[in-house]
């Protein structure tokens, strides 16, 4: 049985999806320096992968293996109605997103998101933008941290199968663009400025700016 005091990393589905389907998600959670049973995600994502719409937009085979993957990862701890109660009102933020924002809040984690509008509506309740500081992660800044640590050829290589299902990777890395890097750091710079006063973790090449 896993040990949920272990949890250091949460994973939403989005961003499990986009990295897995790019097969990056065991990379990404090296590079965070977790492991596999130090992450949490919600209850209903093997489920999710296993019918559904999930397994409509990113095909069978993709999905089965994605939904192994899933199921290696325990589910992500239960946050407090302290926590939990000032998310349910706003409608930005889907119940699934409300669960993970609060337990990362209330101990301390980091999470790994790919539900920007979801940090939009958390960003101005008061206590969580002081509570998060630093620890969420989007997928633009965890693919930054894997273009330098694996290189932006290997990155650009593996992106492929996510190009169709997502704008931000499908600009930085078309055939067209000489630089996937200079594209995913001014999306990132974006989201830092959009969601002002919530910071977000710095991929190591940004820490020190």
């Amino acid at each position: 049985m896993a040990n949920y005091n272990q949890q250091q990393l949460l994973v939403d589905t989005d961003a499990f999806c986009k990295l897995g389907v790019a097969g990056l998600f065991a990379d990404a959670v090296s590079a965070l320096g977790v492991s596999m049973l130090e992450c949490g995600r919600l209850a209903a994502l093997p489920y999710m992968l296993k019918r559904g719409v999930l397994r409509r937009k990113f095909g069978d085979d993709i999905c089965d293996t994605m939904a192994q993957v899933a199921e290696e990862i325990p589910i992500a701890l239960q946050p407090s109605e302290l926590w939990l109660d000032p998310l349910t009102a706003v409608t930005s933020i889907d119940p699934g997103e409300a669960q993970l924002l609060a337990t990362t809040a209330e101990n301390g984690l980091l999470l790994l998101t790919g539900d920007k509008r979801g940090l939009h509506g958390v960003k101005d309740i008061p206590g969580y933008a002081e509570a998060l500081n630093g620890r969420v992660i989007v997928v633009e800044a965890i693919l930054i941290e894997l273009c330098v640590q694996l290189s932006v050829a290997e990155i650009r290589s593996r992106i492929r199968p996510l190009m169709d299902a997502d704008v931000s990777v499908r600009l930085c890395f078309s055939d067209s663009n000489p630089s996937p890097l200079v594209g995913l750091q001014s999306y990132y710079q974006d989201l830092l400025d959009s969601l002002d006063p919530l910071t977000l973790w710095r991929p190591s090449s940004q820490a020190q700016e």
